[in-house]
């Protein structure tokens, strides 16, 4: 059972919304002094504020949803709407089928079947991908073009969910657009700080979870403490997340360290020290197949 906060409303995850919010406004202020360092810290407040929109959609910083997912109106991830993030997310959060290629949302892999019958230059493109450097460069625009693909198939459908979603995601541009115009900060700019957040948030669900028989050993603990644990909200400790999905981020590590043994069996060892250490692993060496190695047989333990 998931651990409750100490704060009735949550003013460690309430000012975080709120300083992310400030950084953004205060890059585009400033864009036209030093538009390069600025496009950058533009694209660290949108990745911040990705990792914000998760915590939102866990029921933080109040108790009310309708009043949290006020607090995330502003597009400021463009193509993802939040109430799809929301629904894909809760969804991914059904441990037993983590990394299952048809019914995880968020899973990396391909069914061996689907892999086989791809044309070879789209196999090439999904093996650059698959190492670090590679998630990191083309990880957006695959994620991006897939992602936008399986919207509008919902979208004919004629799904009313991804409708709304879209719906609500259009008027969310408003007071973005309107910001970057009285800013003169190029569009184009704002794209590339949304391609750089994706790309930093790639760097965080590099590994998240791995191929595993038991779907209690598929998710990660990664131990860095730096500023890129701050930039996602203390999620490398994913098992712990996964474990606990309603205590919130700044909870987290003291959670984790008081039961880092019980953690660890639990997820069977599948432990990194640092971000540092992944990198010097993973830039350019893939760690998993693009196929899923023992598919179907992590569906043995559901």
């Amino acid at each position: 059972m998931s651990a409750p906060s100490s704060y009735r409303v949550e003013w460690p995850t309430l000012g975080m919304i709120l300083l992310t919010y400030g950084v953004f406004g205060l890059a585009i202020a400033q864009w036209q002094n030093a538009p390069w360092v600025c496009g950058i810290v533009m694209g660290v407040a949108i990745a911040q504020f990705g990792s914000i929109q998760h915590e939102v959609l866990h029921g933080h910083p109040f108790r009310r949803p309708w009043v949290n997912e006020i607090l995330v109106f502003p597009a400021l991830m463009l193509v993802i709407p939040y109430r799809r993030f929301k629904e894909t997310h809760l969804a991914h959060h059904h441990d037993p089928n983590l990394t299952d290629p048809y019914d995880d949302p968020e899973s990396n892999y391909l069914d061996p079947k689907v892999w086989a019958r791809l044309p070879r230059v789209l196999q090439i493109l999904l093996r650059l991908n698959n190492n670090l450097a590679g998630r990191m460069i083309l990880g957006p625009f695959i994620g991006i073009f897939t992602f936008l693909r399986s919207e509008a198939l919902g979208l004919i459908a004629g799904n009313r969910n991804i409708w709304w979603a879209w719906v609500l995601n259009t008027l969310g541009l408003v007071p973005l657009i309107w910001a970057l115009h009285v800013a003169q900060v190029p569009f184009w700019a704002y794209l590339g700080a949304v391609y750089l957040a994706m790309s930093l948030l790639r760097l965080r669900t590099f590994l998240e979870h791995r191929a595993h028989d038991q779907h209690r050993a598929r998710t990660v603990i990664i131990e860095d403490r730096g500023p890129l644990a701050l930039l996602y909200l203390n999620n490398n400790l994913h098992v712990v997340h996964h474990m606990h999905p309603k205590v919130p981020w700044y909870e987290l590590p003291a959670l984790y360290a008081a039961r880092k043994d019980h953690f660890q069996r639990r997820n069977d060892g599948y432990v990194y020290r640092n971000y540092r250490q992944i990198i010097r692993q993973y830039l350019w060496r893939a760690k998993d197949p693009v196929h899923h190695p023992i598919w179907p047989v992590n569906k043995s333990d559901l």
